[in-house]
């Protein structure tokens, strides 16, 4: 049974209306649906944590969405899980590959640079001082391309910036 027939709480069945609606009346090839589908199982998956089960239906619906915009999104959301699971290479690898999809995504921006700044703090504490400068360089340079995008978001990236002087 698809997770859409699964989905127990009320946003999850709310959300899972609307996405059939907008199936039905939108212009789409039997493919564009059934992308659409993976994905919206996808993120009902990984709502509830369920992150082995939303990356295969992410993957299934990479294999069947031409556009590479909504291919962004997707790639974003895999990204998100590795992320989630401490597996910042691999969540690297999807963010850039969402970029090189959709250049204005600065959530995957953001999220490169909570990493790079992550793995800069990491290298403080490790006595590694010149990575982490490269680290906070890098946090910078992904956090000012992120809030060029959404001025008003990242504040605490912005008072970072503004404090480190990397601004």
């Amino acid at each position: 049974m698809p997770r859409s027939q699964r989905n127990d709480n009320f946003i999850d069945k709310t959300f899972t209306v609307l996405a059939d609606i907008v199936l039905k009346i939108l212009p789409a090839s039997k493919t564009e649906k059934k992308a659409f589908s993976y994905y919206r199982d996808g993120m009902s998956a990984q709502s509830e944590g369920e992150y082995a089960e939303a990356l295969e239906y992410y993957y299934e619906a990479l294999k069947l969405e031409e556009d590479p915009y909504d291919r962004s999104y997707i790639l974003y959301n895999i990204g998100l899980i590795y992320a989630s699971n401490g597996e910042y290479v691999k969540a690297l690898e999807y963010y850039h590959q969402a970029l090189d999809l959709n250049s204005k995504l600065p959530q995957a921006l953001n999220n490169i640079a909570v990493i790079y700044h992550y793995q800069g703090t990491k290298a403080l504490n490790q006595n590694s001082p010149e990575f982490a400068t490269l680290m906070f360089d890098k946090a910078g340079k992904y956090w000012r391309r992120a809030i060029a995008l959404a001025p008003n978001n990242y504040i605490e990236a912005q008072n970072w910036l503004k404090m480190t002087g990397r601004l």
